[in-house]
């Protein structure tokens, strides 16, 4: 299954960030292969209004199943639910312990 964590940088080592649609990188796992990439939010963080729909979106189009996150506003949360996307929110740590925390409470 793929996940997107909301990021403060791009690797599996990056804080979480606690904003969804100003969250500063989404870092998508695939939790069956361990594979990773990471997508600049760039857009989202320098957005004047919308960002949380325009980064909805780009999670919609990314193909994932759920999203973790600290925050989720209700236009982004709208996005997302609307495509079947589980929002998961979580606080602190990195993108790795939240991926382990994830599988772990999926079991």
């Amino acid at each position: 299954m793929k996940i997107a964590v909301t990021a403060q940088g791009g690797e599996l080592t990056s804080e979480l960030d606690p904003r969804f649609g100003r969250a500063k990188w989404f870092v998508i796992v695939d939790t069956e292969t361990g594979e990773h990439e990471a997508i600049d939010n760039s857009t989202g963080v320098n957005a004047p209004s919308g960002a949380g729909i325009a980064s909805g979106q780009k999670i919609v189009d990314s193909g994932v199943k759920t999203v973790i996150t600290g925050h989720c506003g209700p236009n982004a949360e709208r996005v997302l639910t609307s495509a079947g996307i589980r929002i998961v929110e979580r606080t602190g740590g990195t993108v790795a312990e939240a991926i382990e925390a994830f599988k772990k409470e999926e079991q």
